[in-house]
Protein backbone atom coordinates (compact mmCIF):
# COMPACT_ATOMS: atom_id res chain seq x y z
CA UNK A 1 0.00 0.00 0.00
CA UNK A 2 1.25 3.45 -0.90
CA UNK A 3 1.91 5.99 1.81
CA UNK A 4 0.22 9.37 1.68
CA UNK A 5 3.58 10.94 0.83
CA UNK A 6 4.08 8.54 -2.09
CA UNK A 7 0.60 9.33 -3.40
CA UNK A 8 1.30 13.07 -3.14
CA UNK A 9 4.61 12.63 -4.98
CA UNK A 10 2.92 10.65 -7.74
CA UNK A 11 0.23 13.31 -7.98
CA UNK A 12 2.93 15.96 -8.39
CA UNK A 13 4.60 13.90 -11.14
CA UNK A 14 1.25 13.69 -12.93
CA UNK A 15 0.78 17.44 -12.51
CA UNK A 16 4.21 18.09 -14.02
CA UNK A 17 3.31 15.98 -17.04
CA UNK A 18 -0.01 17.82 -17.39
CA UNK A 19 1.76 21.19 -17.16
CA UNK A 20 4.23 20.17 -19.85
CA UNK A 21 1.37 19.08 -22.11
CA UNK A 22 -0.60 22.30 -21.61
CA UNK A 23 2.59 24.32 -22.16
CA UNK A 24 2.87 22.62 -25.57
CA UNK A 25 -0.86 22.64 -26.31
CA UNK A 26 -2.43 25.66 -24.56
CA UNK A 27 -5.81 25.02 -26.20
CA UNK A 28 -6.22 22.04 -23.87
CA UNK A 29 -6.87 24.47 -21.05
CA UNK A 30 -10.15 25.45 -22.71
CA UNK A 31 -11.23 21.81 -22.62
CA UNK A 32 -10.42 21.63 -18.90
CA UNK A 33 -12.33 24.83 -18.23
CA UNK A 34 -15.38 23.60 -20.14
CA UNK A 35 -15.30 20.26 -18.35
CA UNK A 36 -15.08 21.91 -14.92
CA UNK A 37 -17.89 24.34 -15.71
CA UNK A 38 -20.17 21.43 -16.55
CA UNK A 39 -19.48 19.54 -13.32
CA UNK A 40 -21.58 19.85 -10.22
CA UNK A 41 -19.09 18.82 -7.60
CA UNK A 42 -17.39 20.61 -4.72
CA UNK A 43 -14.00 19.96 -6.33
CA UNK A 44 -14.98 21.52 -9.66
CA UNK A 45 -16.50 24.51 -7.89
CA UNK A 46 -13.27 24.96 -5.95
CA UNK A 47 -11.12 24.80 -9.07
CA UNK A 48 -13.31 27.06 -11.24
CA UNK A 49 -12.12 30.45 -9.93
CA UNK A 50 -8.53 29.35 -10.48
CA UNK A 51 -9.27 27.91 -13.93
CA UNK A 52 -10.77 31.22 -15.00
CA UNK A 53 -7.39 32.88 -14.42
CA UNK A 54 -4.24 32.87 -16.55
CA UNK A 55 -2.37 29.63 -17.23
CA UNK A 56 0.73 30.90 -15.42
CA UNK A 57 -1.24 31.19 -12.18
CA UNK A 58 -2.90 27.79 -12.64
CA UNK A 59 0.48 26.24 -13.45
CA UNK A 60 2.03 27.71 -10.30
CA UNK A 61 -0.68 26.23 -8.10
CA UNK A 62 -0.63 22.92 -9.95
CA UNK A 63 3.12 22.51 -9.43
CA UNK A 64 3.50 23.99 -5.96
CA UNK A 65 4.64 21.69 -3.18
CA UNK A 66 2.58 23.44 -0.50
CA UNK A 67 -0.23 21.65 1.31
CA UNK A 68 -3.03 23.55 -0.42
CA UNK A 69 -1.75 22.61 -3.88
CA UNK A 70 -1.28 19.00 -2.81
CA UNK A 71 -4.88 18.98 -1.60
CA UNK A 72 -6.15 20.51 -4.84
CA UNK A 73 -4.25 17.96 -6.93
CA UNK A 74 -6.21 15.20 -5.20
CA UNK A 75 -9.24 16.32 -7.21
CA UNK A 76 -7.57 17.66 -10.33
CA UNK A 77 -9.82 18.80 -13.19
CA UNK A 78 -7.14 17.88 -15.72
CA UNK A 79 -8.75 14.53 -16.52
CA UNK A 80 -8.10 13.31 -20.02
CA UNK A 81 -5.04 15.49 -20.64
CA UNK A 82 -2.76 12.49 -20.29
CA UNK A 83 -3.46 9.20 -22.00
CA UNK A 84 -3.91 6.07 -19.88
CA UNK A 85 -0.50 4.91 -21.11
CA UNK A 86 1.15 8.16 -19.98
CA UNK A 87 -0.50 7.91 -16.58
CA UNK A 88 0.55 4.27 -16.13
CA UNK A 89 4.14 5.13 -17.07
CA UNK A 90 4.14 7.76 -14.31
CA UNK A 91 2.55 5.31 -11.85
CA UNK A 92 5.25 2.76 -12.66
CA UNK A 93 8.12 5.20 -11.99
CA UNK A 94 9.76 4.97 -8.63
CA UNK A 95 9.64 7.96 -6.32
CA UNK A 96 12.70 10.12 -6.78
Amino acid sequence: MKSHQEIDERSLRLARAVAERVDREPELLNRVREWAENQDSPAAREWLPLLRGPWEQIRTVLLSTDQESARLRQSSPFVGILSPQERWAIYARKTS
